[in-house]
């Protein structure tokens, strides 16, 4: 089984900064791209952050500057480090990972997301 597991959501006054985890465990045999999504009361989940394996980002136009992934292969993570924070982050986070847990099968697991609220 794999498990993708999110840390790091709190409450968070405007300006200031996160860093969130996402550790996948359990039966892997390789990891490709692993992301970031987010989703606000009402609205559509929505794609913050990718990061390939080999280490190439994309970031939404929205988070530019502000958001940064990364991620440790050694130990299976990624993160994703938030500055500047504002209100209109608030929302869950979750990270998701494209993985192959054989040679021949590839699939796409996500946690179960982690909430950050942007208020003073």
């Amino acid at each position: 089984q794999v498990q993708l597991v999110e840390s790091g959501g709190g409450l968070v006054q405007p300006g200031g900064s996160l860093r969130l985890s996402c550790a996948v465990s359990g039966s892997i045999f390789s990891i490709n791209a692993m992301g970031w999504y987010r989703q606000a009361p009402g609205k559509e989940r929505e794609l913050v952050a990718v990061i390939t394996s080999g280490g190439t980002t994309t970031n939404a136009d929205s988070v530019k500057g502000r958001f940064t992934i990364s991620r440790d292969n050694a130990k299976n993570t990624v993160y994703l480090q938030i500055y500047s924070l504002k209100p209109e982050d608030t929302a869950v986070y979750y990270c998701n990972a494209d993985l192959r847990t054989n040679w021949r099968t590839t699939s796409v697991y996500w946690g179960q997301g982690t909430q950050v609220t942007v208020s003073s």
